[in-house]
């Protein structure tokens, strides 16, 4: 038997994710039996698009239809032992997503009716009440003088300190309807009382107004002044609790135990407060250190930047002047060589060589003007060493030896495109599940480089066991290949692949009729003492001529003759 064909291979280490090739009740099993988050992870790749689409449909809104989906994924997480045995996951997803975003919308628009009202209620504060408070602030304080004690209680329970009619009752001693009546008799009172004083109000406006403006914040640290003066002046604290309990004596036992209990809060709340006073002083005093060592360091950096800024500056200038120093050198090197150029004789060998190498090169291009159909679009990545490459053994005397080159130019091409194609179906194979593309447009996105339309036509995906032996290796285990749809030249091309765990490439002669050579190989081997019928056909394949019986067979060993006399 004759060995595999010498066929350059190039294979890349694949990534295999285990669980993408578990269903989702295997997945669910494993969450729940192992903690697995490699499954649960899994199981969110597959379905986050489609919840989070079915969510956005429902509640047209980004962020909402974002909260949805996560609770969504919870509460699979939640109930993944109920959902073991359930054979499609998406109906259960699908619902939980609809009843959370119903549930989302209704509390969006409970939301959105609370703010709005709100505002409302803000808007009239602050447009109806405005002017009354102005008429009514000068005079409220002495016309609650002038009602009596009952109805200034109860109107300072209910509007200055914000008492609910049940905590009225309870502090007054009645029943919260009686409470709700004082408080009505003690606003109509004083509406009567800014009636005579010329300011006229209604109840509703008036009691609007107190609400909102009659209690005002007190400026910030004003109770703790106040409790720090009172804790240090200490001999006035003495004297009003002595006067205190002097007035006890005719007090019962209650109200005895009462005043103690408030002369101790009001004491121990001053010290509090004083304590307080003194730990933010201290915090003062720490913040001003810090601050001043903060500014200090500021200005430190301010320093090193300005001196960074100015070591740029300084570099920007001596890569200047190194740039004209090298353009300068650039410049008198190629005077140098024009010199010597010029001083070497017409006939000087090297330059002989050189102009007929150049000359080849030129000869090339004008071929392929002439005869487009010779060209690939992978030409274009070639770089100008690669002509001088495809001409330098060939001096392109004969059709055959300009087919020779042109082939030769072709596999180059090639041979820069397929390395970048692979990169790309690698990425594409990790990112859909090892799923092979069913269109080789679906890989311009993984391309680190844009790569021509022009390029992907002539290139097609095909089933790996269409491919020659030396080919069909680089699918793994997969059913498919990228592969050249045909060749532009059947005696002089290679023929590449790409798989999913590697790329190469063949003679395209010899595999494309490697049915009809297989017998010639064997006759040859058996008369030859086994020696290589293969070998034969790439270095002397004149050697079977003997043994090719049919004409199909004598045909293509007639083409390597030829192709073998050029490539001499």
């Amino acid at each position: 038997m004759f060995p595999p064909f010498p066929v350059r291979i190039e294979r890349r280490r694949v990534l295999f994710v285990q669980v993408n090739h578990l269903s989702d009740s295997q997945l669910l099993c494993g969450y729940l039996e192992r903690r697995s988050e490699e499954a649960f992870v899994e199981l969110v790749r597959r379905y986050v698009d489609f919840v989070y689409s079915a969510a956005l449909r429902m509640v047209r809104d980004t962020h909402l239809a974002e909260d949805v989906t996560q609770a969504a994924f919870v509460a699979l997480a939640q109930n993944a032992p109920q959902l073991t045995d359930r054979p499609v996951l998406s109906g259960w997803l699908h619902r939980t997503a609809q009843n959370l975003a119903a549930k989302t919308v209704r509390s969006d628009v409970r939301r959105r009716a609370r703010e709005q009202e709100a505002a409302a209620m803000n808007d009239l504060l602050a447009t109806e009440s405005a002017a009354d408070w102005q008429r009514v602030a000068p005079h409220l304080d002495t016309a609650l003088g002038e009602l009596s004690e009952a109805d200034r209680d109860a109107l300072l329970l209910r509007y200055f300190e914000g008492k609910s009619a049940r905590e009225m009752a309870r502090i007054l001693g009645t029943s919260e309807e009686a409470a709700q009546k004082r408080v009505h008799r003690a606003v109509d009172r004083l509406r009567e009382v800014f009636a005579k004083r010329g300011v006229a109000v209604g109840a509703s406006g008036l009691v609007v107004v107190i609400s909102a403006n009659a209690v005002q914040a007190a400026p910030v640290g004003l109770a703790l002044t106040i409790s720090t003066a009172a804790v240090l002046a200490g001999t006035t604290i003495a004297t009003t609790a002595t006067a205190t309990a002097t007035k006890a004596i005719v007090m019962t036992t209650l109200q005895k135990t009462l005043v103690t209990a408030t002369i101790a809060a009001a004491v121990g709340t001053g010290i509090y407060e004083a304590r307080q006073a003194a730990n933010l002083r201290e915090q003062n005093i720490s913040f001003k250190q810090q601050q001043a060592s903060f500014a200090e360091r500021i200005q430190q950096m301010e320093r090193e930047r300005n001196d960074a800024t100015n070591r740029l500056a300084s570099l920007t200038d001596e890569v200047a002047k190194m740039k004209s120093n090298n353009a300068e050198l650039l410049r008198l090197r190629g005077e140098v060589a024009r010199l010597r150029q010029d001083a070497r004789p017409a006939n000087d060998p090297i330059l002989v060589a050189a102009q007929s190498w150049l000359s080849r090169v030129t000869q090339l291009k004008k071929r392929l003007e002439q005869m487009p159909e010779e060209r690939i679009p992978e030409l274009k990545l070639l770089e100008e060493k690669d002509w001088l490459a495809a001409v330098q053994d060939s001096r392109l005397n004969s059709d055959n030896e300009d087919r020779q080159a042109l082939g030769t130019l072709r596999t180059a091409g090639k041979k820069k495109f397929v390395p970048v194609a692979f990169s790309a179906l690698q990425k594409f194979l990790q990112a859909n599940g090892k799923q092979f593309p069913t269109d080789l447009g679906q890989l311009q996105r993984y391309f680190v480089t844009p790569v021509e339309n022009a390029i992907l036509q002539r290139w097609a995906i095909v089933p790996a066991k269409t491919l020659p032996a030396g080919l069909s290796g680089f699918a793994g285990e997969g059913e498919w290949a990228i592969a050249e749809k045909a060749p532009v030249d059947g005696m002089f091309d290679s023929r590449f692949a790409i798989g999913a765990v590697g790329y190469g490439k063949t003679d395209y002669l010899l595999s494309e009729n490697i049915d009809l050579l297989i017998p010639v190989y064997r006759a040859y081997e058996k008369a030859n003492n086994g020696e290589q019928g293969y070998s034969m056909a790439t270095d002397y394949p004149s050697r079977l001529v003997p043994y090719a019986t049919t004409p199909e067979q004598q045909a293509v060993v007639q083409k390597l003759i030829e192709r073998s006399a050029v490539r001499k």
